[in-house]
């Protein structure tokens, strides 16, 4: 409407809630968040790539585990037709024996046959043709270049039929990244290219392509204790002098870029690092009576049970360089 998208290339992502018509399932909220990445105005197949693995890495850095990245080609307006017909034609008169949806699908979309879950239908549709097989010229070259360059990145990926997303604006590439342990519905993200869609609603001619992620399926996926916040530095505070110096600290360490809490309940020095053991916090900074009396902290290292003593306005430092050798 204001000419965001005229004669202009635009990365865009946003977030916010959403809403499901269908029925509900495990990872498929009636209410849910959903992040969306989309790039408009750059046909070039080497962007597919690009997008395809911004979308991997975005679950890499989640810790999600046992995971799988699947993509295909749908063709163009060109090709698809073709290849729709084709589908059809193989269906013959087995298109009565598949489920309802199927057969309500051929009418409007024969494409999202393959979305079936119907275990009776799957011998079917496991026979039905590929659509990889009906590309023209163009879209065989574009899906060439994509899958070439996924390997230059390194990027593992499978080639899969029955990938053809459940929305019919979706051209050439269309891809998901797969998890494991959310039943059916095991899609943690999935998106693809959809060249004409910004002309159908009345915009320019533009390509585009981008993904979505449900953010609470994402979180489903994620490790159990990724979805806890670990800090980085517990502080202690032995004794009531102790307290409003170790706040100064906190505020310190925080604005040094480490995350941090202090325990404000006062308690023994036992009790306190039992609290900071359980919220695996990676160091322990302890203040009392004599670290106050040198400007001094001592510094633990959770992981090797290691106590140093540190300058107080440099302990922020010796973490960070901690860290730094610890990476290297």
């Amino acid at each position: 409407e204001h000419g965001l998208l005229y004669n202009q290339e635009q990365r865009l992502w946003y977030l916010g809630p959403m809403f499901r018509h269908e029925r509900p399932q495990k990872g498929r909220y009636r209410q849910f968040h959903q992040l969306d990445v989309e790039v408009f105005g750059i046909s070039d197949a080497m962007l597919d790539a690009e997008v395809i693995e911004m979308a991997s890495a975005l679950v890499r850095a989640l810790k999600i585990e046992t995971t799988e990245v699947v993509i295909n080609s749908v063709g163009c307006q060109k090709c698809r037709p073709r290849f729709s017909q084709a589908l059809l034609d193989a269906l013959g008169g087995q298109l009565s024996k598949l489920c309802g949806d199927c057969q309500r699908r051929a009418k409007l979309n024969p494409l999202r046959i393959y979305d079936c879950k119907v275990k009776d239908d799957q011998p079917i549709i496991d026979a039905l043709p590929h659509s990889v097989d009906f590309l023209c010229d163009d879209c065989c070259d574009h899906f060439k270049v994509v899958q070439s360059q996924l390997a230059a990145l390194g990027l593992e990926h499978r080639v899969s039929h029955r990938l053809v997303r459940g929305l019919d604006y979706y051209t050439r590439t269309t891809f998901e990244v797969i998890g494991a342990n959310l039943g059916a519905q095991n899609a943690l993200l999935g998106g693809g290219r959809y060249d004409g869609l910004v002309a159908q609603l009345g915009g320019p001619d533009r390509a585009g392509i981008g993904f979505a992620a449900g953010l609470e399926r994402l979180v489903l996926a994620m490790p159990e204790e990724s979805n806890v916040a670990t800090p980085d530095v517990f502080v202690v505070a032995l004794g009531e002098l102790a307290r409003q110096p170790a706040h100064l600290l906190a505020r310190d360490l925080r604005n040094g870029g480490l995350a941090t809490l202090v325990d404000y309940d006062a308690r023994s020095l036992r009790a306190q690092m039992k609290r900071a053991d359980k919220t695996h916090a990676r160091y322990v900074v302890m203040l009392g009576d004599t670290e106050l009396a040198h400007d001094e902290v001592t510094l633990k290292d959770m992981d090797s049970g290691v106590q140093t003593t540190v300058a107080r306005e440099a302990v922020v430092q010796r973490i960070a360089a901690a860290d730094k050798g610890t990476r290297d």
